[in-house]
């Protein structure tokens, strides 16, 4: 059975310094919850790193060949217009009058793609439930979430020593 405890700051220093402690003693810390970001908290949280870069890529990639795609139906296959002496019936020739709607198309799919997947990604499309464990981190408190299997007292009483809120603790059961 896993445990997962949750600690309460005010302070997001004092936040900072226990992460860093928690990293010496080689504690996961699962999540940490805060009302704004904080500045350097990431190079002391290790998490994996995040899909969203390969996402990019790949929607900036399908905008870019539905882009070309469109373009070539309907500059060269549709309906070939002789405009500034430029040849009708080359992609490749044309390929430089094309590159403004070309990326912009991309840029356009990449983002509200990008838009999507983070809604998604954060639970944030309508009918979904928040994550937060705490609604007093959208005001002013940081909580960070824990997860162990043993030795739960002694954390407890170690992270009591060093300017937490308030400890709280949920049992979480797997079955499988």
């Amino acid at each position: 059975m896993k445990n997962i405890i949750y600690a309460l700051y005010d302070n997001d220093e004092i936040l900072l310094k226990e992460i860093k402690r928690m990293n010496l003693l080689k504690i996961k810390i699962k999540n940490i919850y805060s009302p704004f970001p904080i500045h350097g908290i990431k190079k002391y949280i290790k998490h994996l790193k995040s899909p969203f870069n390969i996402k990019i890529f790949y929607y900036g990639l399908f905008g870019f060949l539905i882009s070309s795609l469109i373009t070539w139906y309907s500059m060269i296959l549709d309906w070939p217009q002789n405009i500034g002496g430029k040849p009708s019936y080359s992609f490749y020739l044309n390929f430089p009058s094309f590159i403004p709607i070309l990326f912009e198309i991309t840029i356009f799919c990449t983002a509200h793609f990008m838009c999507l997947t983070y809604f998604f990604k954060c639970n944030l499309y309508p009918g979904s439930f928040p994550k937060n464990p705490d609604v007093r981190t959208t005001d002013d408190k940081f909580l960070m979430e824990i997860r162990l299997y043993n030795n739960i007292i002694n954390f407890v009483n170690f992270l009591k020593t060093n300017g937490v809120l308030e400890i709280s603790i949920k049992k979480e059961n797997f079955y499988v």
